[in-house]
Order: C-alpha cells, then structure tokens, then sequence
C-alpha cells in the first residue's frame, strides 16, 4: 500500500494542513478523536481523498497485561470511523503495577522502553496477537525514543523488530528520529538497526524533529528536523523505498510554510537517493544471515552464526513470565514517578533525567486539557505543579490529574489570593460533581467574581 508524503494532523494546524500542497495523507491521534463523529477539517479532507490513519499512545502493548479490550474496541472503531487502511501503535508500555504486582495501577503519561529480552518479546507478541485479532484493519508498531536503557538487554533493536515481525507478522512504523535519540542517548547505531530489522515489513516512516542539551537527544517533536535524522532517513532510504512517510509535530507549531520547509526537505532526501537502493544484509536474531533481494521480497540465504539460540527464557509459565516482566516495569516506573529507590543496575543519572522529562510532560498536558488551571495560578503554575507531582503519581489519565491538582491546592489553602482560590474552587466543583452546574449557578458566580473586583 502506497502511502505518499505526510503530516501529523492535529488541531491546532488543521488549516495549515489542509492548505499545505502535496499532501497524499495524515495521521490522527487516535485518543484525541470521539468514537461517533470527526472534526470538520478531517471530514473535509477524506473527502478529498486524503487518506487519515489512526495512531494510538494508549494501549502499551509492551506492558505485563494483555491489552484492555475497552482500548482496542476504541482503536477499532476509530479505524472504522476513518475508514483508514491500517492502524498503528507503539512498542512501549505506559502502565505498570496492579493485580500482578499486588501495587496500584501507575500511569507513565509517556512511552516507555521494553526491555529487550526474550521473556518481554514472548509478552509482547501474546498481546500483538490479541490486538491483531480485536482491529479490522492491519496493524504497524513504531519503535521508540527512550532515555533509559534496561541492563542485561539479550537483543538489539533490530532484532528484538525482527524476531516480533517472524512471530507475529505485525508491520513496523521506523521513526528515524527515534532511531536517531537512541543513538545519541544509548550508542546504538542507526544504520546497524536498518542492517539487523526486516525493512520489507516497514508500513510507513515517521520523521520528527528535537534538541540535544547537555548531550541528552529530546525527541520533543516540538522543534525542527535537523540534518542527523534527514541522514537517517536517507540510509533507510538506501535500503528500500518506504511506502509512506510522514513529519510529526505536536508543539510549538511554525506557520504553513515551515511545515512546508520541513517537507520539502524530506522529498528531497528522498529523492537523492533514488536508484541507489541496496541490498542489506540483516542478521537475525536467530543466529541466521539474511540476503534481503529487491523489491520483490526477502531471499534468504542461512548460514549458521555461532551465537546461541535462545534457550530457557522462551520457556515456561506464560503467566510466571507476565508476573516477572510486570515486576520489573512497576519497579522502573515506580522509580520514575513515585521517588522509589531505583532498580538495580540502571544509570541513576538517566533515570534523574527521565523522571524530570515525564513530570515535565504531564504540567504541560494538564495545563493542555485544563488551560483554566495555568490561567487561574499564573507563573506560578509550573512549580506548583511539579511540587503535587512530586508526590502523587499519575493513575487515572491527565483529567482525573488536573481533578487531583486543584484538589490538593485547595487543602493547602491555596493559591493565597481569596479571588483566584474562590475562582480555582467552582472550577473544581463544576467538574468534580456528578452533574455541571446550571447556567444560573454560572451567572451568579460570574456576577459575585466582578463585584469582588476579579
């Protein structure tokens, strides 16, 4: 299925997409849609024939649970809804603790990294598969941009890829940008990745832009593509024509013709290394060597590499190796977000900085789906926040979070000023009661507010 060139939708640059010239194609966020009618501008597009795929950042697919089946229902029907080709998801997980831990239910608000050994692969590919089987429509999974490393890893990247692609036929989404922070922040190579991943099962590709400081890689999708992920992208290119790719934003979004700047330097990135396709030669997890041949699909030609196969960790009870991958991804996740001592043979450094990025991410989506909160606290928003997160992990989505937030301020008596606490009080009534308030209600408060001299 050809794909063409593509933008993340998102509604903040709806107009700007819709104006943007060659454009073949858009991802939504899956998440971010209702379940029984599209925005305006996505109704307007499929009409012109523009094809939208959902992308979903909730399921954790990589986590110790099997995938709700609330969230795949959802995913479904948004497929559904779009009429979309294919649906894509991350490999990642975004939850930890629980029944199997005997800990509450603690939610990342990020994607964190699998650990790349076989008993998390042997999950993994359970829940691809029960995925596969609830979605209309084929699925991709995209690699991801981690911080962190997990110690005793028994697999590369592009091994543990192509190890899920022979068990579960899945497709893969490459984001070259994360290909490119994990590079910068774990010294693993993009070009041996491309080398060791089946790159005849890619979908699509993802192109995205971020920062460096103080050589960390932030893959913040929030700041321009730079010139090292483009050189990804071109050794992907060298190796197949990918059927789709796509520049993902999410923040500090330029105007139509910066968008428009980035694309043109994606076609032509593209477009320098046509005719130069070559052949890679992709080693296996297995042990075995692999001849990828043209377009035509993979020949393969087995010579016996004297690595060990994988042995006992592929064994056993399914639900023992849930319980021990559930362990260990609570314990890190704990670590991140609640101030838990952090789990043995991790770079305690890494963890610091990871844990302030995830903090970070959930002020900036707080003050996103309640932008009444930083409206009500002023500057003094973001340190408040960060204080609250300090000590109260996320365990029910960023709403029940922003619920939380408000809640814990107004038991401390703040913020100090009576108006903007009466102010951060009805906001909270409104939302946390049963039933809004009625319009009267509203009135009255609005009416008290000037008086006071709001």
């Amino acid at each position: 299925m050809e794909l063409g060139i593509g933008i993340g939708w998102r509604p903040e640059i709806a107009d700007a997409v819709e104006s943007l010239p060659g454009i073949d194609w858009v991802e939504t966020v899956a998440e971010n849609l209702c379940a029984d009618h599209l925005p305006a501008s996505l109704v307007r597009l499929r009409e012109r024939g523009v094809t939208v795929v959902p992308h979903g950042v909730s399921l954790g697919l990589g986590g110790a649970d099997r995938p709700d089946p609330g969230r795949l229902a959802g995913l479904a029907d948004r497929a559904t809804l779009l009429g979309a080709p294919l649906v894509t998801e991350h490999i990642a997980f975004v939850r930890a603790g629980g029944a199997r831990t005997g800990s509450p239910v603690l939610e990342a608000g990020h994607l964190l990294p699998v650990p790349r050994t076989w008993a998390a692969l042997e999950v993994l590919c359970e829940n691809v598969r029960v995925a596969q089987d609830s979605l209309p429509v084929p699925l991709a999974l995209e690699n991801i941009a981690a911080l962190i490393s997990w110690p005793d890893e028994e697999l590369t990247e592009g091994q543990f890829l192509a190890e899920l692609v022979e068990r579960t036929g899945v497709r893969l989404l490459i984001d070259v940008a994360n290909l490119h922070t994990n590079h910068v922040n774990r010294g693993e190579d993009p070009a041996t990745a491309l080398d060791e991943l089946p790159v005849e099962a890619i979908a699509y590709v993802h192109v995205a832009g971020g920062v460096e400081k103080d050589g960390v890689w932030h893959d913040t999708h929030a700041h321009p593509v730079t010139a090292p992920v483009l050189d990804v992208l071109a050794e992907l290119r060298s190796r197949i024509a990918p059927p789709g790719v796509l520049l993902e934003r999410d923040d500090d979004f330029p105007a139509a013709a910066g968008l428009a700047g980035e694309l043109d330097a994606i076609r032509a990135t593209l477009d320098a290394d046509r005719g130069g396709v070559r052949r890679p030669v992709r080693r296996t997890p297995r042990g075995f060597r692999s001849d990828q041949a043209g377009s035509g699909g993979p020949s393969t030609i087995r010579t016996k590499d004297p690595r060990p196969e994988p042995a006992a960790q592929e064994a056993g009870d399914p639900e023992a190796r849930r319980d021990r991958v559930a362990v260990a991804q609570a314990s890190l996740l704990s670590a991140l977000v609640a101030g838990t001592p952090a789990p043995e043979g991790f770079d305690h450094r890494r963890l610091g900085v990871q844990s302030r990025a995830l903090a970070a991410k959930r002020a900036d989506v707080v003050a996103k789906v309640a932008p009444e909160l930083p409206e009500i606290l002023g500057t003094g928003y973001r340190d408040a926040f960060l204080a609250y997160a300090r000590s109260r992990p996320m365990s029910a989505g960023y709403r029940r979070d922003a619920l939380d937030f408000a809640e814990q301020l107004l038991i401390a008596d703040r913020p100090a000023d009576d108006a903007a606490r009466r102010r951060l009080t009805h906001w909270w009534q409104d939302r946390a009661a049963p039933r809004p308030p009625r319009r009267t209600v509203r009135l009255a408060r609005a009416a008290r507010s000037v008086l006071v001299g709001r």
